[in-house]
């Protein structure tokens, strides 16, 4: 175990060096060439290992240097002009990876004429082109940090025009995920829904309400490809071929032909990757009839992809990937040797490997979540015989849908039963009482849980002392954990402002003496409901739908029926009015408002501001976001919140409305764009809001909120509130005049 240890060594000492070198700065080597050489020092003295220190040395040095090669070429100097000027260009790329109903990764191959290879994420209307399409597309750019996987935002207002098809190579899988994904939507219920994820890793067709409950019950690494899947694939594969007596070099690459297959069906994705070079390695060690390590082999692996792709260390997926991996690999064994003392062996095996790979990743999962799992082990216990089934069935279904359909779709039913038993047990831990303990956010909190880990890890080889320890931090934490969560329900102020918790989007309501309004419905209506249930809200006065972006009004079903008055702004197309008549059809007046009308909401006055009633050169969408002040009047004039909802104006729209007529101060500002860069600081400075909602997603992929935003609501005075990290968020006036009082649940 030692020696397995020292040679993770040159791996996470470039590790760190890839993540220190990345996140300050990509043009500076020589801080992470110090961190490097001062971790290593640290090594030597302690293991008095020359060997060691040379090894994290070179690997230092290797993935510091790859990340200078690498970052002129990601940033060129005429792409970063063309997106400080918001010149609009002409490229040509090529996908990379599966589009969602938003956006889609890209590999910009030509832009303007001139040959580049930047990677870059597309916001804009969807595309069904395949992985390999080279396509055009005109729109406008925006600099990533230098830290992000992707170098640049790409703003598309068409969709992309496919100039050449994928090469056979890829199209081929295309094809698979395309009929593997059709047949499993003839499925029922949230069985179908998961199982393409399960099979293939392709969770489009995964609600937000099951993702969320797969990540509250940490089943959510099922549905992401690797080692398990790329073992199970290779090892089928070796284990037909010895029983076709084929030789070992034989099995061996028929094993890497079946493995590159693989990588192409399922998308080379972080994850994916690290689980098929350690694959690799271990194959070409069974071909040399070596024994295979896995330390060493995880080590070399890691070194290899931050070399070839520093950014990775920056990656969340390949992070917990490698650290799940290094769980199993050093915990899960000690762990089930000492629950055999209790337990049969199988079953303490079944609980020991997610509670390693639990112990590894947390410290890490505390920074996307501030909340740990109450029920994890239990759930991936009752959870664990299933997926391997449903994996390798619906993957022989991918396959046989092309080769043998009839068989394909039965193989496409029986892979349902396991896949619906995952998503009900992901699905009951989720709704169960006390699902998620809170955990302080941050690094604080992941370092907390790092020493927790670490005394875990002593307590299972055996240590008495850390055995005590545990027992008393746990002890210590549920009587903290249980106080928190009661002051947390009985502390719930008398809200008037209340920001759901859904997602990367926008879900906000407004109270006043027993009236509400809701400002945009948010993505999906399942989480929407969730919200209203937490709320205790059956019904809604007022719906603001501020323009038609999914984001904004995807999870409208949920209030269909149960809304009196909905207020729209310009429609672009047929599905914006399907929208309204589903209202009208549901018993709502459906008006589209412009600048101008007012009313009350109990003790708020309401009043629009935008849209103007001329739209002019103004198109429906973000520009056009209506926009509603509500101001406090009556008996509530001198005790209420003031607030204005700016939808997802940008900075253009944002000063016309400065300039259409007057904005006063207000309490709290609903931040236009979930925190985008495209902000008016006039706006905000003229606002002068205590308190700034932000609705955003912690998984977002945009970036938001940017640091530019949250620095010109620093310099008006406006304290962030971000859904991405406290969660559910009400707002109520403070004791003092002027004063917000801030509750999360969080």
């Amino acid at each position: 175990m030692i020696a397995d240890l020292r040679l993770a060594i040159p791996a996470a000492v470039a590790w760190i060096a890839a993540a220190v070198v990345i996140g300050i700065d990509p043009a500076i080597p020589t801080i992470t060439l110090w961190v490097a050489a001062g971790i290593a020092t640290a090594v030597a003295l302690a293991r008095r290992s020359l060997a060691v220190v040379a090894l994290a040395l070179a690997a230092a040095a290797l993935c510091s240097t790859s990340v200078v090669l690498q970052s002129t070429s990601r940033q060129p100097a005429e792409l970063v002009a063309a997106a400080e000027t918001g010149r609009q260009i002409d490229v040509l790329a090529t996908l990379t990876g599966r589009a969602s109903e938003r956006s889609y990764p890209v590999t910009l191959d030509v832009v303007d004429g001139t040959p580049v290879h930047v990677p870059v994420i597309v916001f804009g209307p969807a595309t069904d082109a395949g992985i390999g399409t080279t396509v055009r597309i005109t729109g406008t750019l925006t600099a990533t940090d230098p830290g992000d996987d992707a170098a640049f935002l790409l703003f598309a207002e068409r969709s992309p025009i496919v100039e050449s098809p994928p090469p056979w190579y890829l199209d081929w899988a295309n094809g698979l995920r395309a009929r593997f994904l059709a047949q499993t939507r003839t499925l029922p219920g949230v069985g179908g829904d998961l199982l393409a994820g399960l099979a293939i890793g392709d969770t489009t067709d995964v609600s937000g309400e099951l993702d969320q409950a797969m990540k509250s019950s940490s089943l959510s690494h099922l549905t992401a490809v690797s080692g398990a899947n790329c073992a199970i694939v290779i090892g089928l594969v070796m284990v037909a071929g010895a029983a076709a007596g084929v030789p070992r070099w034989g099995r061996v690459a028929a094993s890497l032909a079946v493995l590159v297959g693989f990588v192409v069906l399922v998308t080379p994705e972080p994850s994916v990757l690290r689980a098929a070079v350690m694959a690799s390695l271990v194959l070409a060690t069974l071909a040399r009839g070596r024994p295979v390590r896995g330390i060493p082999v995880l080590a070399l692996a890691t070194v290899v992809l931050l070399a070839f792709d520093p950014w990775l260390a920056r990656s969340y997926g390949f992070v917990l990937s490698v650290l799940a991996t290094a769980g199993l690999l050093l915990l899960a064994g000690p762990l089930a040797r000492v629950l055999e003392r209790w337990l049969p062996r199988w079953l303490a095996i079944v609980i020991a490997v997610p509670f390693a790979a639990q112990l590894a990743c947390q410290p890490v999962i505390i920074l996307l979540s501030a909340t740990l799992p109450t029920y994890g082990v239990v759930a991936n216990v009752l959870a664990a015989p299933a997926a391997p089934i449903a994996t390798v069935v619906g993957l022989a279904a991918c396959v046989l849908l092309v080769l043998i359909p009839p068989l394909g779709a039965l193989l496409c039913q029986l892979a349902w039963l396991p896949s619906a038993w995952i998503a009900a047990v992901a699905q009951f831990f989720a709704s169960a009482p006390a699902a998620q303990l809170p955990w302080p956010p941050g690094a604080v909190g992941a370092l907390l849980l790092a020493s927790g880990t670490v005394l875990a890890g002593f307590a299972v080889l055996g240590r008495r002392w850390a055995v005590i320890a545990v027992a008393v931090a746990g002890a210590v934490y549920l009587g903290l954990a249980s106080g928190s969560r009661i002051a947390q329900v009985t502390g719930r102020p008398d809200w008037q402002i209340a920001a759901c918790d859904i997602g990367q989007g926008d879900a906000v309501f407004v109270r006043s003496r027993g009236q509400l309004a809701l400002i945009d419905t948010g993505p999906d209506p399942a989480l929407m409901r969730r919200c209203m249930t937490e709320l205790g809200i059956g019904r809604v006065d007022l719906l603001v739908l501020t323009h038609y972006d999914l984001d904004h009004v995807g999870g409208a079903g949920a209030l269909v029926g149960k809304v009196d008055r909905v207020f729209v702004g310009p429609s672009s197309d047929p599905e914006d009015d399907r929208l309204r008549n589903y209202f009208v059809a549901g018993g709502a007046r459906v008006e589209q408002v412009s600048r101008g009308p007012t009313g009350l909401l109990g003790d708020l006055r309401w009043e629009v501001l935008w849209p103007p009633a001329r739209l002019g050169s103004i198109e429906p969408g973000n520009p056009a976001s209506v926009t509603l002040e509500f101001q406090p009047v009556g008996e509530c004039a001198a005790g209420c919140l003031s607030s204005i909802f700016l939808g997802d104006l940008g900075e253009d729209a944002q000063n016309r409305l400065l300039a259409a007529g007057p904005v006063g101060t207000v309490d709290v500002v609903k931040v236009a764009h979930h925190g985008s860069r495209d902000q008016s600081e006039r706006l905000y400075l003229r606002l002068h809001a205590t308190v700034g909602v932000i609705g955003v997603g912690a998984d977002n992929g945009y970036g938001h909120p940017t640091d530019d935003l949250l620095a010109i609501l620093a310099r008006a005075g406006t304290t962030p509130a971000r859904t991405d990290r406290s969660g559910l968020i009400l707002l109520a006036p403070g004791a003092a005049p002027g004063t917000v009082r801030v509750w999360s649940e969080r």
